[in-house]
């Protein structure tokens, strides 16, 4: 069976399974009596998140029905009786274990590449989330006087950056450490992985952790990090260097706490830019033959993936435009949404295999805005009724393909910085909404 109907078929079964209500449910009274929002339609309507009113979206579950109407305030009851936990374990039960059960994915030298990142969210701003959550003050941007100061999350993923996939996430206060959260993700990968990291994550910490797991990694360093980095950085020496560094004495206390290795061996490994400037990143992967310095700049490009991954959440699927304002709602919110990019990701798979075996002037990829749309008007289609699976995604896959967007690898724009007016004039005059 295709992996598509493989994560309909389960999500369908675990949403009736009464264990599984039993374990995602607020109370035991919760759902135990015939309403006309139950257990199951709760959790669809949560993931159809919309940025349109709450009502209106009410109104369209009850319509598809052909049931009575409810106000959007007793939906709101309804989705407090319903935990979080039940989207992180409908991603990982019917997403990430179909998707690697056969080893049909994509890798890179015979590893799953998953990148590893956090982001700032911005969360309503009221005194509960403020407890959960916490408040960091903000600036302009152009000196350092505090305007105020607003209720932030860290959002930190493990995501697999070649097939889409994320593995793992978290919501967490604003103030976590980005490193331990990376730590926390380790539980979820194997040792045929390979994690990418950015410049926030080389710390002899990190390392020294992922080592002891015989994780592989590949992490970009700062200007200012280990003495190999600085001088590779600055174009001396050879290309690629495997050095043995050894804790500093900041962190020798942590390490030993958590009974880690004092001294690692690792690779430096220079990059050249196109713009020719020098990056230098630090694996685990030492032997050059099998892994040459010449692929290194290939492979760490797999990385934006991870930062793209941010981008759909927070544009594209309007994240920090939550549908309630409790820390439940909010969590609901960001958990659903992981959990619909993966529906997503595996979905459209026979849609984009389509555009690739097309013969076009540049490779074309699935619209996310359609395929998002599509995905969340049909949500009760896929997940609440006992329609044909493969009638039902043949109609998907149609409309997948529909106005299909073209990927210029070789374009590199400048970047450039817009006004605060152009900004605004976006938001709220030309940016279009996929739901």
């Amino acid at each position: 069976m295709p992996k598509r109907h493989w994560i309909i078929e389960i999500s369908r079964q675990l949403m009736k399974e009464d264990s599984f209500k039993d374990k995602h449910r607020a109370s035991k009274e919760a759902f135990t009596r015939a309403r006309k929002l139950s257990f199951e339609l709760v959790l669809v309507t949560v993931l159809r998140k919309s940025v349109k009113s709450l009502q209106n979206v009410v109104n369209e579950v009850m319509f598809w029905l052909e049931g009575e109407a409810v106000t959007a305030s007793a939906y709101c009851q309804a989705r407090y009786k319903l935990l979080h936990t039940a989207f992180i374990e409908l991603n990982q039960k019917a997403i990430v274990e179909p998707m690697y059960r056969d080893k049909d994915y994509l890798t890179f030298w015979g590893y799953r590449i998953l990148g590893v990142d956090g982001s700032k969210v911005i969360l309503p701003n009221n005194q509960e989330t403020r407890e959960a959550f916490g408040a960091i003050p903000y600036t302009n941007g152009k000196n350092k006087q505090v305007l105020g100061e607003h209720c932030y999350g860290t959002a930190s993923v493990l995501y697999d950056v070649m097939n889409r996939i994320a593995l793992d996430a978290v919501l967490v206060s604003g103030k976590a450490y980005e490193v331990d959260l990376a730590i926390a993700h380790l539980q979820h990968t194997t040792v045929n992985d390979l994690l990418l990291m950015d410049r926030n994550y080389p710390s002899y910490l990190m390392m020294a952790e992922l080592s002891q797991r015989q994780q592989s990694f590949v992490i970009r360093c700062s200007a200012n990090s280990f003495t190999p980095a600085r001088q590779l950085a600055k174009g001396t020496g050879t290309e690629s260097q495997v050095v043995t560094i050894k804790v500093p004495q900041s962190q020798l206390a942590e390490v030993r706490k958590r009974r880690l290795p004092e001294s690692i061996r690792v690779r430096f490994v220079r990059v050249m830019l196109k713009t020719g400037e020098a990056e230098v990143l630090v694996t685990s992967l030492l032997d050059e033959c099998a892994y040459p310095s010449a692929d290194f700049a290939e492979l760490y490009r797999l990385r934006w993936g991870v930062e793209t991954f941010y981008g759909l959440l927070k544009t594209r699927l309007g994240l920090e435009n939550f549908s309630g304002q409790s820390v439940e709602a909010i969590k609901q919110d960001f958990y659903a949404t992981i959990y619909l990019t993966g529906i997503e990701a595996v979905l459209t798979e026979a849609a984009q295999k389509q555009l690739d075996d097309k013969e076009t002037r540049h490779p074309q990829i699935v619209n996310r805005a359609v395929s998002f749309n599509v995905i969340k008007n049909h949500a009760l289609d896929l997940l609440f009724s006992n329609l044909d699976s493969e009638t039902l995604m043949e109609k998907l896959t149609t409309l997948f393909l529909k106005n299909p967007t073209s990927r210029r690898i070789e374009r590199n724009p400048p970047r450039q910085k817009s006004s605060p007016r152009i900004l605004l004039n976006f938001q709220k005059r030309k940016k279009k909404h996929c739901f």
